[in-house]
């Protein structure tokens, strides 16, 4: 009685661990069932290859390793005339004006010699040759050396209404740059001397 005593609860025991493995297998194989019947169709579309760059505002002249003028020995009625060429090269549309920097003088000497600028085509590299001024607003300056050295001597204050287009063809236009000693010129003048870099800058609009 005692053998059949003890045995009675390890089969109990052992019907009880087998039936209790059963239902977690069901619930295992339920969940999957659950998921993949949840699953969803999908689909995408893009738009590939978008990228960003800069455009550029460039500009040259046909002379920019050599001064424009080089006089010495001026005298009252003194005169010279040299024509530079500006080439845009930029891609954006841009506003073009003429200043002066690097400007310096002694004895009041550009007070009494007169500076006049005018624009057009043709020319360029120091000569006029072939060079044809704009038929309307070709005067970019006209006044003295020591106005325009004084009072033109930013992009802001410069001179000038050339508007370039842009894109991928260079534009050009040439300023015919004439000085003039006053025939009225003081002897207190002599030896005096000016120094002044052209500068033309363009700012994109």
């Amino acid at each position: 009685m005692r053998k059949n005593a003890s045995r009675t609860p390890s089969r109990r025991l052992a019907r009880i661990a087998t039936l209790a493995v059963i239902p977690l297998s069901l619930l295992g194989a339920g969940a999957l069932v659950s998921t993949a019947s949840y699953a969803a169709f999908s689909d995408t579309t893009s738009n590939p290859s978008n990228n960003w760059a800069a455009g550029t505002v460039e500009l040259s002249n046909s002379s920019p390793n050599s001064a424009a003028f080089s006089a010495s020995n001026l005298k009252p009625g003194s005169t010279g005339t040299t024509c530079i060429a500006v080439t845009s090269t930029g891609t954006l549309p841009a506003a073009v004006k003429l200043y002066a920097a690097n400007a310096s003088q002694t004895k009041s000497i550009g007070d009494w010699v007169n500076l006049s600028v005018t624009q057009g085509t043709g020319g360029g590299n120091g000569s006029c040759d072939g060079f044809s001024a704009l038929g309307s607003g070709a005067s970019v300056y006209n006044n003295s050396l020591s106005s325009f050295m004084n009072s033109v001597t930013d992009y802001r204050g410069g001179v000038g209404n050339w508007s370039t287009a842009g894109g991928s063809n260079p534009e050009t236009r040439t300023f015919q740059i004439t000085y003039t000693v006053s025939g009225d010129a003081p002897s207190s003048i002599m030896g005096g001397t000016a120094s002044v870099n052209f500068t033309w800058e363009a700012q994109n609009q």
